[in-house]
């Protein structure tokens, strides 16, 4: 016993256990250090969608307290799908051009990556505390100021839709890998070369769909649409200044500011359309194809865009016209496009959709109906991305497939549209 007190007091005794005393602190302040370094990125990433969040949720607005509770209810998830929405565009990779996502696309991403937190630094708490309804505007000022120049044509640009190249080789040479988004890609196109041989890249910006479908009009069609021939409603249309004083033209100067010059200008557009959908249908396959040459490199093809889009204008006035009349029998697609608060009209459909087309937006899923509901041409897609489902081939519009002609679009995914060739 005594022998024990006299190791307690024996001063060796006291530094080692001093020594393990300060071992054992040293590392767990190591591995808390590292643990902080582990975690730094991730709550880089979410730290602003967080405060966002507690903001939102500390301080309610006194416009939800007199609003009903199921008003208030999908306000709030509506701000917290936008926080959501906010912290994966933080974290997606961005590609300049489709071939260089399907390459990356093996490529495992590291959203610790350095850069990616310097990417972070960079966004603006501004944007994250600003209303969705003030980003927008802000983005589609910016794109109105710059749209013009992004559609004028460059020197070296060529024509916006390329000879044909073979379909498989297309495939194989774009879509590598070994991802399910690639094989599913390929498989599509697979399905899609037991009916055509060829693929035409059509240029990708915004006017892509327009573009794709307008090259297909004047390959394939055989009539003109009679509501291009149907000068009486085009006239009654032209003569609205609330619409026709809206529309944005490509290539505009700021010294065309009057409805008289905007309804001269879009006359002319009309015409062309007229003469070049006639001059198509009338000529050979041969000369279809100097004609497309002749069209698809250069500013006139712009004029036949803003056309097919006053075509499908004119179409939202006459079918918003028949669903007003309770007995009026209208396409199903017509009650989704006019179910959206932002085109509950013809025109507030002109104001904020059809006029941003080709210039800060292209067209969506309801307005590809009705881009084919105009031309009188039912307009059948090869959605490739969903090549394992029935909607592998969707039919744009769905009502007219035995009365009306069809052309053929092939797209990956929605937005870009290209041409099969047979």
């Amino acid at each position: 016993m005594r022998s024990h007190k006299k190791d307690l007091k024996d001063p060796s005794c006291s530094r080692v256990a001093e020594t393990k005393v300060k071992a054992s602190r040293k590392a767990a302040v190591s591995d808390t250090d590292r643990g902080v370094k582990k975690t730094k990125v991730e709550e880089a990433l979410v730290s602003k969608s967080i405060r966002v969040a507690t903001n939102q949720k500390s301080k309610p607005s006194s416009e939800d307290e007199n609003q009903p509770k199921a008003q208030v209810d999908r306000r709030k998830k509506d701000a917290s799908d936008s926080i959501q929405g906010a912290t994966m565009a933080m974290t997606k990779p961005s590609y300049e051009t489709p071939s260089m996502a399907r390459t990356m696309e093996s490529e495992p991403h590291n959203p610790c990556d350095p850069k990616a937190v310097a990417n972070i630094e960079e966004f603006s708490d501004e944007d994250l505390y600003r209303g969705e309804d003030e980003i927008e505007k802000d983005k589609k000022e910016r794109d109105t100021q710059s749209g013009v120049q992004c559609l004028v044509p460059g020197a070296g640009d060529g024509v916006s839709v390329e000879d044909a190249v073979d379909l498989q080789t297309y495939s194989e040479r774009e879509w590598k890998g070994h991802t399910a988004k690639s094989t599913l890609i390929r498989k599509g196109y697979r399905k899609v070369s037991e009916m055509f041989q060829g693929l035409r890249r059509v240029r990708g910006d915004n006017y892509c769909a327009l573009r794709a479908t307008l090259f297909q009009i004047l390959t394939l069609s055989k009539h003109v649409s009679t509501r291009l021939l149907n000068s009486n409603i085009t006239s009654k249309l032209l003569a609205n200044e609330d619409m026709i004083g809206r529309w944005k033209f490509p290539f505009e100067s700021s010294s065309r500011t009057t409805t008289r010059d905007a309804v001269a200008q879009m006359k002319v557009y009309l015409e062309l359309l007229r003469d070049r959908w006639q001059a198509a249908v009338g000529s050979s396959v041969e000369e279809r194809e100097v004609l497309c040459q002749q069209v698809f490199q250069g500013d006139e093809e712009y004029s036949l865009l803003e056309a097919l889009k006053f075509l499908m204008l004119q179409t939202a006035v006459e079918l918003h016209l028949l669903m007003e009349q309770s007995a009026a029998t209208v396409p199903e697609f017509c009650w989704l496009l006019f179910a959206r608060d932002s085109s509950s009209s013809p025109g507030t459909f002109l104001k904020n959709h059809l006029r941003h087309v080709g210039f800060s937006g292209g067209l969506e899923q309801v307005e590809m109906f009705l881009l084919g509901y105009s031309l009188e041409h039912t307009i059948q897609v090869y959605r490739l991305y969903k090549s394992d489902t029935e909607e592998f081939i969707t039919y744009y519009p769905d009502d007219h497939r035995k009365d009306w002609p069809s052309v053929f679009l092939v797209t990956e995914d929605d937005r870009h549209y290209n041409v099969p060739v047979a």
